[in-house]
């Protein structure tokens, strides 16, 4: 049975990242390669992933080549480094879908690059990414940023459970 798996700002090939987020990676293939076997060490073929955004910082070739390397059906929401190039432009590099907005995804998630607004009478969780190794306060945020996650992708079920459990406590 296939799963659904979300992650989000990977930033393949920018190299200014490892510093600025004190990524454990030498160089800027070192962190690519290192992405792609976390991504691939728990993301099979079958599976979707949602990836909440800044993807890519590399050209069309080399942006396509890690698109294909990547296990599972991939959505990509454009994220604020994303957005300088056209959703047909992602298409072409491999993803399956592409959307410019939020979505909401089984009436649970509203997902999104940036944290959003959410106040306490929606029904939503909103997973998200954009703040790297910060966190947002509140129950209604997760952020998927490849961080805090030791650069694998999550699942649904370990999303909802982590959040279940954060509302039980508090």
């Amino acid at each position: 049975m296939s799963k659904t798996f979300f992650t989000s700002d990977h930033h393949f090939g920018h190299r200014n990242i490892i510093d600025f987020e004190s990524r454990p990676f030498g160089d800027v293939e070192e962190m690519n390669l290192a992405m792609i076997e976390s991504w691939n060490s728990v993301v099979g073929k079958d599976d979707q992933v949602f990836h909440l955004g800044d993807f890519s910082f590399l050209n069309r070739e080399k942006t396509r080549e890690i698109v294909g390397r990547l296990n599972g059906r991939k959505f990509l929401i454009l994220g604020n480094h994303d957005r300088g190039r056209t959703r047909s432009w992602w298409l072409e590099v491999g993803f399956d879908e592409v959307s410019e907005y939020p979505i909401i995804y089984k009436e649970f998630f509203f997902l999104s690059h940036e944290p959003m607004y959410m106040n306490k009478h929606m029904p939503y969780v909103n997973v998200h990414g954009h703040i790297h190794g910060q966190k947002y306060e509140g129950k209604n945020h997760f952020n998927v940023c490849v961080e805090h996650w030791a650069y694998k992708p999550l699942t649904f079920e370990q999303i909802r459970d982590s959040v279940v459990a954060s509302e039980e406590q508090g």
